[in-house]
């Protein structure tokens, strides 16, 4: 089962919230649609699903042109980060509804829903009504009505998004597991990179109404084409500035570095953009991190096992993230550490060299 959207368009008004999009989706494999919010990531699921109106294009499921098609009749589902059950319904009836609505056999909703509640871990609470669930158990009823359907496309609108970290977590770790080898093509949102790296499988970046970069997610985080597609994917945002070539070097104002030759064949002399990760720059010199650049804190964070500091220095206000707790002092001026191998070059218009 493949799902393709060939062209796809929306407007409101006359104005283009989803510019032209084409994009195929093969079963077995988690799909993350990945952008900020207002990206148009929940807008293009519900053209995919059916619930959303299309200025242009056309939705294709196993081949079959189903763009005229009610979402009814495409067989798929769409899980929200909202807890969407029927309140007045037990789990089990929540979880077997699309099944008798389609009017399918009692035997065969209950083996379904059976399998589905083992599935999720919601054998014991099938007599239970949502309001007497928590959080992550109401997810768990909306992703296993999801798995008992057996749809052909499943969507799932930054699911995890209302749980706490805990349960967010768990669940992020299961859902790849939940959904293979059923056949549906699987479609995840998200605002955060890190879940998308998490998650794995195939990555599409989006922003402002397109998509700018897919593939596999982990070879578009390491090499992503263009400058656009590198600060949708970098949390914090990625670092960026114009600097200059010359020769087997690289400047950024008076700091300068080398690159290797591969590199430098690929640049003729002149100005470029660089784009750097926060967690490729260090409070501290490592055998990679060796370009120092001292700025003034402007702002610092402590999260878990982290540490990120906010820095200007010029005429740039950069991050670093690095591992640990360290002692920064807003206003006191630091050395950071580069890892000049882990720098992406760009044309001045955004294209992508190295």
């Amino acid at each position: 089962m493949t799902l393709e959207i060939r062209n796809l368009s929306k407007q409101v008004k006359g104005v283009v919230h989803i510019k032209e999009t084409s994009l195929k989706l093969e079963p077995g494999q988690f799909n993350v649609l990945l952008g900020q919010t207002g990206a148009g990531k929940t807008s293009l699921i519900k053209m995919m699903a059916g619930l959303d109106p299309i200025a242009s294009g056309q939705v294709f499921l196993d081949g079959q042109d189903v763009t005229a098609l009610s979402t009814q009749k495409r067989n798929i589902s769409l899980v929200h980060q909202f807890f969407v059950n029927y309140p007045h319904m037990s789990v089990f009836d929540n979880i077997a509804s699309p099944l008798r609505v389609a009017g399918m056999a009692k035997s065969e909703i209950q083996g379904r829903v059976e399998e589905a509640a083992d599935i999720l871990q919601l054998r014991p609470m099938l007599h239970r009504r949502p309001h007497e669930l928590s959080g992550g158990q109401q997810q768990r009823t909306a992703l296993a009505r999801a798995i008992a359907k057996e749809s052909r496309a499943v969507f799932l609108d930054e699911p995890l998004a209302n749980l706490d970290y805990k349960l967010r977590e768990e669940l992020r770790d299961q859902l790849p597991d939940l959904f293979a080898g059923r056949g549906a093509v699987v479609v995840y949102a998200t605002s955060e990179p890190e879940e998308a790296l998490m998650l794995g499988g195939y990555t599409a970046l989006m922003d402002d109404g397109y998509v700018t970069q897919f593939g596999p997610t982990a070879e578009i985080y390491r090499a992503p084409k263009d400058v656009k597609s590198a600060q949708v994917f970098s949390d914090p945002p990625i670092n960026s500035a114009t600097v200059r070539k010359s020769g087997h070097s690289v400047y950024m104002g008076d700091v300068g570095w080398d690159i290797s030759p591969d590199v430098a064949k690929k640049m003729a002399d002149g100005d470029y953009i660089l784009a750097v990760r926060p967690n490729h720059i260090l409070p501290y010199r490592t055998e990679k991190a060796k370009v120092s650049l001292v700025g003034r804190i402007a702002v610092t964070e402590l999260s878990g096992s982290e540490s990120s500091a906010h820095f200007d220095f010029d005429d740039h206000s950069w991050v670093s993230l690095a591992h640990g707790t360290h002692p920064y002092e807003i206003g006191e001026d630091h050395t950071f550490y580069m890892e000049a191998d882990a720098c992406l070059y760009f044309t001045p218009d955004g294209n992508r060299i190295a």
